[in-house]
């Protein structure tokens, strides 16, 4: 995993991307039995939480309705003129694998996000379907790419990583698999769950991200130069300090 991003002003489009990258290489291999799908959620966050979850503050744009040309009526003694809160709609992506002949849901995958990881209202929402999800027969896949925020709740065995990826079977919850991984580590493979007794096709995700970086020119956006956001670790820096060197210095 390249830490760097993870920066929140790029996440949306890597989220956004690798979601869609995943459901390509997917569909070929589940198909004709699967069909793969990218839905969307949306739900609303105050101007002030937009540039933390990766979006600009977009006040500045105009808007599309004309602007009233009268003024206010004149203040009443004791009336003070304010600013009300105006909140933004934010939408995010996951994938949904259906089969063909019922069109049963049986497979959610979720790429977490700063809107739904670390936002409290995100976060809560996001915990509900989670829930939803686990008390239902429907295969959830979660991957966590971000060091930032308290991983999901899960119960069992503590194990401390700098990234995770949950793959939960409606047929044997609440077993699941856990695939932890630190920063020096390539990103696990992991079998995508389907209806019991079928095939599994196989998730390559670091082959996924890396080819994206490539096609997408993520480098062009990142100053190497600069510490990642979150901070690493000093051994991690150390680390990626000698690595972005023996790369870039190359150049």
């Amino acid at each position: 995993m390249d830490p760097y991003l993870e920066h929140p002003s790029l996440w949306p489009d890597i989220h956004n991307s690798l979601i869609a990258a995943i459901r390509d290489r997917l569909s070929p291999q589940v198909a004709p039995d699967y069909y793969v799908r990218l839905e969307r959620r949306a739900f609303l966050v105050a101007p002030d939480d937009l540039a933390f979850i990766g979006r600009p503050d977009v006040s500045v744009i105009s808007p599309t309705w004309p602007q009233a040309k009268q003024s206010l009526p004149l203040a009443e003694a004791g009336v003070v003129s304010i600013i009300v809160p105006m909140a933004d709609e934010v939408e995010e992506t996951f994938l949904e694998v259906h089969d063909v002949r019922s069109g049963l849901l049986v497979t959610v995958l979720e790429l977490l996000s700063p809107a739904n990881k670390l936002h409290n209202d995100g976060r809560e929402a996001y915990e509900r379907k989670r829930r939803y999800i686990f008390s239902t027969r429907t295969n959830l896949v979660e991957i966590d790419l971000l060091r930032d925020g308290e991983p999901m709740p899960m119960e069992g065995k503590k194990v401390k990583s700098d990234y995770r990826i949950m793959v939960s079977r409606g047929s044997t919850r609440p077993r699941a698999q856990l695939y932890p991984f630190n920063l020096r580590q390539p990103i696990p493979s992991f079998h995508l769950p389907l209806l019991p007794g079928d095939k599994e096709p196989l998730v390559e995700l670091n082959e996924t991200l890396h080819d994206l970086y490539g096609r997408a020119r993520y480098d062009l956006s990142l100053n190497y130069h600069q510490p990642p956001h979150p901070p690493l670790s000093e051994d991690d820096q150390a680390w990626a300090g000698e690595l972005i060197e023996s790369v870039i210095g190359n150049r």
